[in-house]
């Protein structure tokens, strides 16, 4: 018996808007018997539509909703998990099975400090891999942008030229500095905490250079020498640095440059790699990934693992356990560097895990590949049925037999009421043919707006992240 923690990044950290859906992807890991906590009732639909895939039976699980805190039933209230109410309810539901005893592991989707604790009150704290560093904020300080810098120049990792600045004064003479000595002319500034690229923004000199590619939200573009430097930041460094809560990260930007990453697992006995993949940017959002990595040389995929390698054993050495992902650039010249290290339960660990390997058997013969989607923001999907019935339709649902197909990765909860929703969804298919005609067809079915229509930066079905300085 496990007890899966369906949480996400601790609001006292970053603020975050609605997470219902996302959290919902705990589904993929529930084996029969466990716990699993929400922040909310789960999605019926789409619980019954992953345990079809998975083979798991409803019966077989328990799913508890924690008391709703601060944001209701959008996020799951860190204070909730040790709510003394709670804490007795899930005490209650462990008994059917055995009790706290026979907890086998504590699971979280965010290496929270309230993770810990819930599992010190259940009297299982070293059931949680990790439990101690992370019962004293090892969350944040494994996920922060600006300290995975500091870690990699210790473990020798090759990362880009850059620097951590903590002012506006280091923040201005470090751009400048990196602009003058930036083959490319541009630099890319980063929010020590934020996912997908949403908390970096590109800043150029040259607004012909081509971004669409890049993973970075935000563009700028700077006016001429020191002036629009110093206007840039007298701009955004409230934003940038979290009303002045944390370092910022300055890089330069290497342009054309193939974004993948490499997975792993820290335990207590050592490290294991689990997966590589490459991530997709179209109009500078995240648009899609694709596991197992391809069409890379031998150099790149060595040299991916081999600093991935250094950077789970380095994250290991002080502390962290658990899944983690080490983000990186491969440079045309077949170079790699790292960006970023995302150490926690990434958004790629239910695609290769659970359905790349656990239900496509991406390894077997013929070989497949899986590519997860993020539903683009000129579609409009009415709701969860509309897409299912729409795949059936076009004969696109996932065939076991041929094991290609659209499996849906993510609940279809409109973020905001009224407006269509967003999710993810996964496609099998066969490398030698590709995914392009799978999506080309339910971009036609879906499609209502130009790409035009819709800027890279807008949060669609989130808040609005203020620039104001």
């Amino acid at each position: 018996m496990r007890i899966l923690v369906g949480n996400h990044i601790d609001p006292s950290i970053r603020e975050r808007g609605d997470m219902r859906a996302w959290t919902q992807r705990l589904f993929w890991f529930a084996r029969p018997g466990d716990l699993l906590v929400l922040c909310c009732e789960p999605d019926g639909a789409f619980l019954d539509y992953v345990l079809a895939h998975t083979g798991v039976k409803r019966s077989e699980l328990t799913v508890v909703v924690a008391p709703a805190g601060a944001w209701g039933e959008r996020l799951l209230d860190p204070a909730s998990l040790t709510d003394p109410a709670f804490v007795k309810a899930v005490r209650a539901a462990l008994d059917v099975g055995g009790g706290p005893a026979a907890v086998t592991e504590v699971f979280a989707l965010w290496p929270s400090a309230s993770a810990a604790h819930f599992a010190s009150a259940l009297g299982i704290a070293d059931r949680f891999p990790g439990a101690a560093f992370f019962a004293q904020g090892g969350g944040e300080i494994g996920n922060n942008k600006a300290n995975f810098r500091a870690l990699a120049a210790a473990a020798r990792v090759p990362i880009l030229p850059g620097r951590v600045v903590r002012s506006r004064a280091e923040a201005i003479g470090a751009t400048r500095k990196l602009l003058e000595s930036s083959g490319s002319g541009a630099v890319v500034v980063k929010q020590a905490h934020n996912g997908a690229g949403v908390g970096n923004q590109l800043l150029v000199r040259d607004p012909r250079m081509a971004v669409d590619h890049v993973g970075a939200r935000h563009l700028h573009h700077m006016a001429p020498g020191e002036a629009g430097i110093a206007a840039y930041w007298d701009q955004f460094w409230t934003w940038a640095s979290g009303h002045g809560r944390w370092p910022v990260v300055i890089e330069t930007f290497a342009p054309d440059a193939d974004a993948v990453y490499s997975e792993h697992y820290a335990a207590d006995t050592g490290t294991l790699p689990t997966e590589m993949g490459r991530l997709l940017y179209v109009g500078r959002r995240l648009s899609h990934q694709v596991v197992p990595l391809d069409r890379v040389s031998d150099q790149v995929r060595a040299a991916l693992l081999d600093g991935g390698t250094r950077l789970a054993e380095t994250y290991r050495a002080f502390g962290y356990r658990g899944h983690l992902s080490a983000d990186a650039l491969a440079l045309p010249d077949n170079a790699v560097v790292f960006t970023e290290v995302n150490a926690q339960v990434s958004g790629s660990l239910h695609i290769y895990q659970q359905i790349a390997h656990g239900i496509v058997d991406v390894a077997a013969a013929p070989r497949r590949h899986v590519v997860e989607f993020h539903v683009p923001p000129t579609w409009t999907v009415p709701d969860f049925a509309a897409f299912l019935t729409a795949l059936d339709e076009m004969g696109l649902a996932y065939d076991p037999t041929t094991r290609t197909g659209v499996i849906v990765s993510m609940p279809a909860i409109p973020l905001v009421p009224g407006a269509p929703v967003q999710f993810v969804f996964c496609i099998a298919y066969d490398p030698a043919t590709g995914y392009d005609d799978a999506f080309a067809r339910l971009g036609e079915r879906f499609q209502t707006l130009p790409a035009t229509a819709v800027d890279a930066s807008e949060h669609v079905g989130h808040a609005a992240v203020s620039f104001s300085s």
